[in-house]
């Protein structure tokens, strides 16, 4: 059997005293669950963002370099039709 430790960080930010106490109310003693399946979850966005990115780049070296849009400007547009 496989014992895995994970070491534990605090983390320090200040919200507006509202939020805080309105997120306490509603999660109470879950809170640092909470939060850190929030971060996790912005962590893979971002990871996902990036790949993106990078793929956009990769297609992009394959074209002509006449084409006038960048892949910062293909992602803005893809992030706009979600919306």
């Amino acid at each position: 059997m496989t014992t895995v430790m994970h070491f534990m960080t605090t983390i320090t930010f200040k919200i507006p005293e509202e939020v805080k106490n309105t997120f306490s109310k509603m999660f109470g003693k879950s809170q640092s669950v909470i939060i850190t399946s929030l971060m996790m979850q912005a962590i893979k966005e971002e990871k996902r963002k990036r790949e993106q990115i990078q793929a956009i780049e990769a297609l992009l070296a394959l074209q002509p370099s006449t084409l006038s849009v960048t892949a910062q400007d293909i992602t803005a547009a893809h992030c706009k039709r979600k919306r």
